[in-house]
């Protein structure tokens, strides 16, 4: 599917499964140090078309820093990228685990910042037709976060993109495919501004022969991670680079 002047901003379920193994391809080789998205087959649900693949996107573990009040107050903090570091070294341990166990990580980083773990669900939605994100948050010993803690873990430009936005709220509802309440970044929106970020780069992004199927969740994501602090290299969308610059 190209870039046409009729194109929505939305696309099918089937674009959603080619585009979910595109941005976890492209993910693994830029992040090969963060937990990876998987594809996480779910039960056909009624009506459902044999061919369809059915199923979400799942990054499990990614840790966020509580940050205290003097890092918070310092965007300094975040452009230095310390805390992506940090996160990949904390990834690392975690792999390690029969050597440094989970608590252990948690102890030795418990001095001014307190590392919480997010697991993050791209699920698509068949009433708007477009992604949507939902995720969680717990502390080490697996106990979860509430609005307040998350709010704390979060940069101050991603507070301030959820309180200003028109297209970006926060909301809790049950997951769609696992039915327990998890926070979620609603839907509105997401068509017409995905229909004008890829008409802004339109005419690049035919000549490279960029396909929608290929780029939408790459790009969406580098759009609404900001809300959450989860954040995509520049060096996934080659395409966008001069637009989101």
């Amino acid at each position: 599917m190209g870039i046409s002047s009729s194109w929505d901003g939305t696309f099918t379920s089937s674009d959603f499964f080619l585009s979910a193994k595109a941005l976890s391809g492209k993910w693994k080789t830029t992040n090969p140090a963060f937990p990876p998205w998987t594809w996480v087959p779910s039960p056909r649900s009624l009506g459902a078309a044999p061919s369809e693949v059915q199923g979400y996107l799942s990054l499990e573990k990614f840790c966020l820093h509580r940050n205290n009040k003097e890092n918070r107050d310092d965007d300094s903090y975040y452009e230095k990228g310390d805390p992506i570091d940090k996160a990949a070294l904390v990834y690392l341990i975690l792999v390690i685990g029969e050597v440094i166990k989970f608590n252990s990580a948690c102890q030795v980083h418990s001095y001014e910042q307190e590392i919480n773990f997010y697991d993050f669900h791209i699920v698509y939605s068949n009433s708007y037709r477009v992604p949507v994100l939902y995720f969680c948050g717990y502390h080490c010993d697996g106990q979860p976060l509430t609005l307040e803690n998350i709010e704390i873990d979060l940069p101050t430009n991603s507070l301030e993109i959820l309180r200003e936005s028109k297209w970006t709220f926060m909301t809790q509802e049950e997951h769609p495919i696992l039915n327990r309440p998890w926070y979620t970044l609603h839907p509105c929106g997401t068509s017409e501004w995905m229909k004008l970020l890829f008409y802004a780069v339109s005419s690049q992004a035919n000549r490279e022969g960029v396909r929608i199927e290929q780029q939408y969740l790459i790009s969406w994501l580098s759009v609404v991670g900001q809300a959450v602090g989860l954040r995509v290299p520049l060096e996934m969308l080659p395409s966008m680079t001069n637009v989101l610059t």
